[in-house]
């Protein structure tokens, strides 16, 4: 399963909580929790709508770039 180190940095970087990442993801805050903690696998149109609201590239979100565009 995929783990998204940079989900809880982007987050925390942005001064949000997870309960109000995931009110303006209208999802529940523990399958948002599962993602962050590599439990659940992401779905891409997730990664997507991260990538636009944080205004990062999806390798960036993946690990996969050190650079965030």
């Amino acid at each position: 399963m995929a783990y998204y180190p940079r989900l809880r940095d982007l987050r925390e970087d942005r001064d949000l909580t997870q309960s109000q990442l995931v009110e303006l993801l209208h999802m529940h805050k523990t399958t948002y929790t599962n993602y962050e903690q590599g439990k659940r696998e992401i779905p891409f149109e997730l990664v997507i709508r991260l990538a636009k609201f944080y205004n990062v590239s999806t390798d960036y979100i993946a690990g996969l770039k050190k650079t965030p565009h």
